[in-house]
C-alpha cells in the first residue's frame, strides 16, 4: 500500500535506533534538509529501511538536490543511514559491555548493525555470481564480483577537476569513520570501528562494505603504517582469533606482485568462512627440531603451504618466525627460487590463523615476487595463458581458494556459452583459443549443460592460476625442493 515516503522513513529510523516518537519532527526536518522539502509530497511502496533510503536518494536526484553520480548518491545515502547509527563512543561501550557477557553476541550485534545501516552493501553483494568448481584440490570457490559499482565517465571527469586531498590518507585509516566522502573517496558517514588492544597497540575492527565471504571483516592499525610481515604479525593474528571467536584472520603478503591492493596501511582480513584451503589435507607430516609440541606438515594445495598446529601460542609464534626468517634468505636456483636480486628482497609469507577447539593453527604460504623476461608480471603470478580469466595479483583470499574475478566475465562467459551452442555470439579475442578447446572437448554440449561446462573450466583455470602462484610446483621435483627448504629450517629425522 502506498504511503508517504518521508513518514515511512522516519518511522523506520525510530524503529531501528534510539530515537523516539518525540523525535519525529526533528528527524523529518533533518531528512528534508538532506533531500529537499518536496519529499513531503512523495509516496512510496517500499517497506524496508534501505529501500526507503534508496527512494529518498532518487527523490533528491529528481529534485536537483544532488547530482546523478553514484558518488553523490552514496554520500547522501550514508548521511541518511547515519541516523540509525550510534556514535562511535556509544557503539564501543555497548560492544565491550556485551562482549563481557558473550563475545559471540557482541560480534553478532555489530555485524547486524553494519548490515542494517547499509555500510555492508547487502543488496549490491547479492548481485555477485558465485559457484563451486571441483578440482584436484577439492571444490574451489568462484565469484564474479558485480557488487562494486564502476565509476561513470562524468564522475571520473569531475574527480579530475576536484581539488586533491590526502585526507584520509587511505581507505583503511581510522579517519574514515564518519567521513562524508567525495568524488574520489567513498562515503563513510555511517561507518563505525570497534577499538581494541592488539599486542599493546590500538587497532580497529570493522566489516568490509563489499564482502567477498560471510562476515568479511578487516582489522586495521590505528596509525597509517605500511604492511609488514614479522614475528609480530603471527602474534597479532593468533590474538585476533582468540579475541573474535569463530573468525579466521590472515594477512596479505608485504611485497608487490604477491601482496594485496593496499600495502600502505597495516591490516589483516578475517571472517566466518571455511575456505577450501582450510579443509585440504596434509601431503606429509613432520616435526620441526625444538618444537615437539607443534604438529607440522605440507598442505595438499596448489600453492606452497606449511601448516602448523599447537595449543602453545608461543611455540607457534617462535616457529612461524623461524620459518619466515629462513625463507627470507633461502635460495634454490635449481627450481628458480631466489631470495633477492640486486638488493631487492623477493621472499615473504602470506599467513592465515585459525582457532581449532583448544588449538591454534597457522598456515604459512611461501611467496616469491621475482619477475623474468618470460614472465614480466611475475614468475609466481598467473601466467599469460590464464590471464583471460584472472590476471590480478593473487592475494590472501585467492590463496585460500576463493577466486575474485572481474565483472567483465559475466557477459564474456555468456558469449562463450553461445559459441559452444553454435549460436550468434561475440567471443572476446583473448577467450577464443580457450573457447575452441572447450568446443573440441564438449561436442555434445546442450543448453542445459553448457553453463556447467564453462563454470567447470573456469574452476580448472583458477586451479592453474594458483599453481602458477605456487613457488614449489606439484611435481616430484617441486615437492623434493619444498622438502629441502623444510629441512633447512630443521626437522627431526
Amino acid at each position: 500500500m502506498s504511503k508517504k515516503l518521508l513518514d515511512a522513513f522516519v518511522s523506520a529510523v525510530i524503529d531501528n535506533s534510539t530515537f523516539e516518537e518525540m523525535d519525529t519532527i526533528y528527524l523529518s526536518n533533518r531528512v528534508m534538509a538532506l533531500v529537499g522539502e518536496a519529499v513531503a509530497e512523495e509516496d512510496t511502496e517500499a517497506e524496508q529501511l534501505i529501500d526507503l533510503k534508496d527512494d529518498l536518494v532518487a527523490v533528491a536526484v529528481k529534485n536537483g538536490k544532488i547530482g546523478d553520480t553514484l558518488a553523490e548518491q552514496d554520500i547522501l545515502g550514508a548521511e541518511l543511514m547515519n541516523l540509525i547509527t550510534p556514535a562511535p563512543s556509544q557503539l564501543n561501550r555497548d560492544f565491550w559491555t556485551s562482549y563481557a557477557s558473550s563475545p559471540e553476541q557482541a560480534v553478532a550485534d555489530f555485524y547486524q548493525l553494519s548490515q542494517k545501516n547499509d555500510y555492508i552493501k547487502v543488496k549490491a553483494i547479492a548481485k555477485n555470481i558465485a559457484f563451486k568448481a571441483p578440482t584436484a584440490y577439492g571444490d574451489l570457490e568462484i565469484t564474479i564480483n558485480l557488487s562494486k559499482p564502476e565509476k561513470d565517465p562524468k564522475e571520473i571527469a569531475a574527480a579530475k577537476k576536484a581539488k586533491n586531498s590526502n585526507y584520509p590518507a587511505c581507505q583503511l585509516c581510522m579517519e574514515n569513520e564518519g567521513y562524508q566522502g567525495r568524488l574520489d573517496h567513498p562515503a563513510r558517514t555511517n561507518h563505525r570501528i570497534i577499538r581494541f588492544d592488539l599486542a599493546g597497540q590500538e587497532w580497529g575492527f570493522q566489516y568490509s562494505p563489499y564482502a567477498y565471504f560471510n562476515e568479511h571483516c578487516i582489522f586495521l592499525h590505528s596509525q597509517h603504517l605500511p604492511m609488514a610481515i614479522s614475528r609480530l604479525t603471527f602474534e597479532r593474528l593468533l590474538d585476533i582469533v582468540e579475541t573474535f571467536p569463530g573468525y579466521f584472520a590472515g594477512s596479505n603478503a608485504d611485497l608487490p606482485i604477491v601482496g594485496g591492493s593496499i600495502l600502505t596501511h597495516d591490516h589483516y582480513q578475517g571472517g566466518r568462512h571455511t575456505f577450501p584451503m582450510e579443509i585440504a589435507e596434509l601431503d606429509c607430516s613432520f616435526t620441526f627440531s625444538g618444537f615437539d609440541e607443534v604438529e607440522a606438515g605440507i598442505v595438499k594445495w596448489p600453492m606452497s603451504v606449511i601448516r602448523l598446529r599447537s595449543e602453545k601460542k608461543e611455540q607457534l609464534i617462535e616457529l612461524a618466525d623461524k620459518i619466515l626468517q629462513v625463507w627470507r634468505t633461502y635460495s634454490d636456483p635449481s627450481v628458480q627460487v631466489l631470495a633477492e636480486s640486486e638488493g631487492e628482497p623477493h621472499h615473504t609469507i602470506t599467513p592465515i590463523a585459525r582457532r581449532k577447539d583448544e588449538s591454534f593453527e597457522l598456515d604459512l604460504v611461501l611467496r616469491d615476487n621475482q619477475t623474468s623476461p618470460e614472465h614480466p608480471d611475475g614468475i609466481y603470478h598467473p601466467h599469460r595463458d590464464v590471464q583471460h580469466i584472472k590476471k590480478e595479483n593473487i592475494g590472501l583470499i585467492e590463496v585460500m581458494g576463493l577466486a575474485i574475478l572481474p565483472p567483465r566475465l559475466k557477459e564474456e562467459l555468456k558469449q562463450v556459452e553461445l559459441f559452444l551452442l553454435g549460436e550468434d555470439c561475440q567471443v572476446a579475442a583473448y577467450h577464443k583459443e580457450w573457447a575452441n578447446q572447450l568446443k573440441d572437448q564438449n561436442p555434445d554440449v546442450t543448453a542445459e549443460t553448457v553453463e556447467g561446462v564453462v563454470q567447470a573450466s573456469v574452476g580448472q583455470i583458477f586451479s592453474r592460476v594458483l599453481e602458477d602462484a605456487g613457488v614449489y610446483k606439484r611435481t616430484e621435483e617441486g615437492q623434493e625442493a619444498f622438502m629441502r627448504f623444510v629441512q633447512s629450517v630443521g626437522i627431526q629425522p
